[in-house]
């Protein structure tokens, strides 16, 4: 199952064939980053048919990161019922950092990843908890706070919010063994970053980062660390512009079980990272022939499939 930026879905065969195209979805802000982003199946999917998508949506003259749900018709050809279920507010203009990667944990909550959208306003509200810009949230699969999150119940703060002081994050797993969830965001220019993420932290940005600015000058205070802010576990200078991740799950390439693969943009290449007792221990750099910007990544039985922007799917195989 893949999303076309444009708007609409497309499902294909393992073999990489197009079985359908799925219209009649919600209209998206495509310009620049935005449009049609993440996809996630219900963890019921079999039983109940419900897909779940992130997406730019305009508000006017400003625009947002939205989650809506709908269960894909008979035919697999459209989608009903829709329903939004969650918006990062405040709306903001700009077509930049919408974050906007989903993944289900194992008690069938939502994680979803917002941007800070790029600009001033929006990156000085990463720190703040009453807005939904540079954050991790955890939902319901009806948009309402998880039970357990860790600031509910707090007067003027968001209580779907998990962590908070990020960039633009569109890299999200959870380790198959420890489940714990992991993320890697884009940095300005230098710090790219990696970081295991834990409830009700502070990631630091725009505060704290191992980056600078795209034309030179320094960040903020151009500080590294500060107290009450984590470090990330493994950082990129230059950078590799990390998007869509997964762990190798399985054991059909044995030395990468448990590893994590990263799909990266300006790095044109999937990075693969060896973890051990949450540190990487070692970096591998693959398909870097391609010359391609590697926009995401899945794992499937024993292979990944990897999907660029210049629309080719590919498949990696034990040979």
């Amino acid at each position: 199952l893949l999303t076309i930026k444009s708007g609409y879905m497309e499902i294909r065969g393992t073999d990489g064939q197009l079985q359908h195209k799925i219209t009649g979805l919600p209209a998206v802000a495509d310009r620049g980053q935005g449009g049609l982003l993440d996809v996630v199946p219900d963890p019921d999917f079999a039983s109940n048919k419900t897909l779940y998508w992130a997406y730019s949506e305009q508000q006017g003259d400003s625009n947002l990161t939205a989650v809506a749900k709908g269960q894909l018709a008979a035919d697999e050809n459209s989608i009903q019922n829709i329903s939004v279920i969650f918006r990062a507010t405040p709306k903001l203009k700009s077509s930049l950092h919408f974050g906007s990667r989903l993944l289900f944990d194992k008690e069938g909550y939502l994680f979803v990843t917002v941007g800070e959208r790029s600009n001033l306003d929006g990156r000085k509200q990463s720190q703040w908890l009453n807005s939904g810009l540079g954050k991790v949230f955890r939902i319901t699969k009806e948009g309402k706070p998880a039970p357990g999150n860790p600031f509910i119940g707090r007067a003027d703060v968001m209580p779907e919010i998990w962590s908070y002081g990020h960039r633009n994050p569109q890299s999200l797993d959870m380790h198959p063994v420890t489940g714990e969830l992991w993320e890697a965001e884009f940095g300005p220019r230098g710090g790219d970053e990696l970081n295991l993420i834990k409830p009700g932290k502070n990631y630091g940005w725009p505060i704290i980062t191992y980056g600078i600015e795209y034309a030179g000058p320094s960040i903020g205070d151009a500080i590294q660390q500060k107290e009450g802010m984590e470090q990330p576990v493994y950082y990129w200078d230059p950078v590799i512009s990390p998007s869509g991740m997964t762990f190798y799950k399985g054991n059909a390439i044995p030395e990468w079980e448990n590893n994590l693969i990263i799909a990266c943009l300006s790095g044109m290449h999937l990075n693969r990272l060896k973890l051990e007792n949450g540190r990487v221990v070692g970096e591998e750099r693959l398909l870097t022939e391609l010359t391609e910007r590697f926009r995401d990544v899945a794992y499937l039985d024993g292979k990944l499939y990897t999907v660029t922007d210049s629309g080719k799917l590919y498949v990696v195989k034990k040979k």
